[in-house]
């Protein structure tokens, strides 16, 4: 038997040997364009490394910001640096392998089932180098935070897992998820839409997962994490930026929190607003996944179908979201790019139209901005993202919809393994 796991391992490492080499070629290209920038890792992630890294564990748990089970997770790569002496940069690169090393894999994986359904390789190229190269990834590890690549990779394998059968690796990848950035308890929905069985079973684990990751910041209250959680979910933003939904409720500024920023890039929130744009993603998700549920009732229960939906809560994450930075938005775009390469034969013309729409209409907060006013980068955002969700809600809750041309493309639904657990 373990011969044959071997064997059947190496026929898959050939197979897929196209795929892994260009993934890996565009996650060198990624780091190359990674930028030394890094201003949130400095200012929120590198003291609470350091201390860990100098084995300072309370002091770690002090300082460490709300993503703190993310640093714990690649603290064991970031440890390497000790064996030549890196510095500040080194520690922060080696914490970014394994997120990177996660969404080549995707990347490979997702070009490999294409080509196993006879799929043009320039299809799969494109597929592997628009997972593994986005733009977005690239903002996410030029600000410091690559925990967002990680927690992006595992809410769609943990739905792709799920459509397979196999709760427990969902369960497990969610809650490893949901500890590494706390916003993907959003995957939470689809997933256990996902499964055919087991639903409470894979809720429970899910949580007993994301509990133990995060119970040494929990349990010791510290600082850095309890006071960020309770900005993001229940204290008044005081600046947010124009790519969202809320900006034209907001009033301009007078003063800046932001010393080299011009004051017209940010608005107050109004007084009503509150938290609300942080935790109404989490608020909708229940009735946007049940009214899913409904709708999709009597299909295919291994549809991919259910990757729109994760891509939908992710993006309305996005647009109610006051400080909505650009890399935000990769995990619903993984979420779009998976779908259409395992549910479509024609080249991943989708993908690439919303990656350059999340581009253009985040391209200030993406390091290209073009000196525009705030407000007409606000009404670009709106005229982009508007019409984009309501085109995605459709695709999600009205099935019918554009389906006679859809089955001309359509591939079948993932084959699903037997349940077992």
């Amino acid at each position: 038997m373990l011969k044959r796991a071997i064997q059947t391992a190496a026929a898959a490492m050939r197979g897929g040997a196209f795929e892994a080499t260009l993934a890996t070629a565009a996650l060198l290209v990624l780091a190359c364009l990674m930028g030394r920038d890094l201003s949130d890792w400095t200012f929120e992630a590198r003291p609470a490394a350091n201390a860990l890294l100098a084995g300072h564990f309370a002091q770690f748990l002090h300082l460490a910001p709300i993503y703190g089970a993310s640093l714990l997770l690649r603290a064991p790569f970031m440890a390497l640096t000790k064996l030549w002496h890196g510095g500040a940069m080194a520690v922060y690169r080696l914490s970014a392998i394994p997120c990177m090393v996660a969404l080549g894999a995707l990347a490979a994986w997702l070009g490999m089932r294409m080509r196993a359904r006879r799929s043009s390789r320039f299809a799969c190229a494109v597929v592997v180098v628009l997972c593994a190269a986005n733009p977005l990834a690239r903002n996410a590890l030029r600000y410091g935070h690559p925990e967002e690549l990680l927690s992006a990779v595992l809410c769609v394998v943990a739905v792709l897992c799920a459509l397979r059968g196999r709760a427990v690796w969902a369960a497990v990848l969610l809650g490893v998820a949901i500890a590494d950035k706390q916003w993907a308890f959003i995957a939470l929905g689809p997933m256990l839409v996902a499964l055919p069985r087991h639903r409470l079973r894979a809720t429970a684990i899910t949580g007993a997962v994301a509990a133990a990751l995060m119970a040494p910041f929990l349990l010791g209250a510290t600082s850095g994490f309890t006071g960020q959680a309770a900005a993001a979910g229940l204290q008044r933003t005081s600046l947010f930026f124009p790519f969202q939904i809320w900006w034209f409720f907001g009033s301009h500024v007078h003063n800046s929190a932001l010393p080299g920023h011009p004051l017209e890039m940010f608005r107050v929130p109004p007084a009503w607003l509150g938290g609300l744009g942080h935790t109404l993603p989490i608020l909708i998700m229940p009735p946007l996944t049940l009214l899913y549920a409904r709708v999709r009732r009597g299909l295919h229960p291994w549809d991919t179908e259910v990757l729109l939906l994760l891509a939908l809560l992710l993006a309305l994450r996005c647009a109610l979201d006051p400080w909505d930075n650009s890399y935000y938005s990769l995990g619903w775009m993984l979420a779009i790019i998976a779908w259409e390469a395992l549910s479509r034969e024609r080249p991943p013309v989708l993908s690439l139209t919303a990656t350059f729409a999340a581009w253009f209409s985040l391209r200030s907060t993406s390091g290209f901005g073009m000196g525009l006013p705030a407000d007409t980068e606000a009404l670009i955002f709106l005229l982009i993202w508007v019409p984009g969700l309501g085109a995605l809600a459709a695709a999600v809750y009205a099935p019918g919809i554009g389906r006679r041309f859809a089955s001309r493309h359509r591939r079948p639904a993932l084959t699903p393994a037997p349940v077992t657990g």
